[in-house]
């Protein structure tokens, strides 16, 4: 994804001469073409996230239109203060992107997992929370970003992830967007776990369910009507998110379910516990460790649907 990343701000950058990138001292090189094109519009600002985050925040003041760009935990955790006083409290357009997140880098300890920032974020007023699932979605929220009037945190995974969309879909921040129908369960998620909630739908088919999954790239603002349907419509909704189970994309959803009257799904949530993860492996054992697998996320569904019944 960050690949795409580089490569899309490249196009962007070309025509757009507001656009500024800021990189805390990671992507040198996946940057050379936007360098080539924009070379006053790169500045890597070193190990001093705090500092880049309120230089970002100056500039959008100013007419620019930056994007801030490091590993996820350090553009959001260690400069939290400089993104809800010099972005959030201005309604400064600053597009902040954590590259790496969730689980990408399991392999480098806690230090380098982002499991909180979801949560976090959503927490600051006038902060649109993006989370696309694939390189397609990626460039569609960007481009959207980049229109945008105020702050947006954008989430993306590492590299190697597949593609979800073989045709680009029609894209809206604060609109899900449904990758299969069905009517009898429905998963939704949100980031670079998608192929395992995919996986798991076919699990479910060849169990006899009809799997309905939605891609919620936009953790806030939700799309409540899609909400509305869908827990409606379907004995069991399944929330499935590399992040942990509290305040993310579950979080948002189950707040916005005790508001509302009737008679509604039952709901399951799969995300990481309470806990730092404090052994070493790969971004596919650390999912499997925390239950964020295909054939865990259908059983677990397939269970929650007897019950129903």
């Amino acid at each position: 994804m960050r690949n795409a990343f580089a490569d899309e701000l490249t196009r962007l950058g070309r025509d757009d001469p507001r656009l500024v990138l800021l990189s805390g001292d990671i992507g040198n090189k996946l940057f050379d073409d936007f360098k080539a094109v924009a070379p006053q519009r790169f500045f890597n600002c070193g190990v001093a996230e705090g500092n880049m985050m309120s230089v970002a925040a100056g500039m959008a003041l100013s007419g620019l239109r930056p994007v801030v760009y490091t590993i996820t935990p350090f553009t959001t955790t260690r400069c939290f203060e400089q993104i809800r006083v010099g972005a959030c409290y201005h309604h400064a357009p600053v597009t902040i992107v954590g590259t790496g997140s969730g689980l990408s880098y399991a392999e480098l300890g806690p230090t380098h997992h982002s499991l909180e920032d979801l949560a976090i974020l959503r927490t600051l007023p006038g902060m649109t929370v993006f989370a696309p699932c694939d390189e397609v979605e990626l460039r569609l929220g960007l481009a959207a970003a980049l229109d945008q009037d105020g702050p947006l945190y954008m989430r993306i995974g590492k590299k190697g992830e597949p593609i979800i969309h073989q045709i680009p879909p029609v894209f809206a921040l604060g609109r899900a967007i449904t990758l299969r129908p069905g009517g009898d369960v429905c998963l939704i998620a949100a980031g670079t776990v998608m192929p395992e909630v995919l996986a798991a739908a076919d699990d479910l088919g060849r169990a006899g369910l009809s799997a309905r999954v939605e891609s919620f790239h936009t953790i806030k603002p939700l799309d409540e009507q899609r909400l509305d349907e869908v827990f409606r419509t379907c004995a069991v909704v399944a929330v499935v998110e590399e992040h942990g189970r509290i305040g993310g994309l579950a979080g948002a959803v189950a707040e916005w379910r005790a508001g509302q009257d009737g008679c509604l799904a039952r709901m399951l949530s799969f995300g990481t516990p309470d806990e730092f993860m404090h052994e070493i492996g790969s971004q596919k054992y650390a999912r499997r460790k925390f239950g964020l697998v295909a054939d865990h996320i259908a059983r677990c569904v397939l269970n929650a649907t007897r019950v129903t019944t």
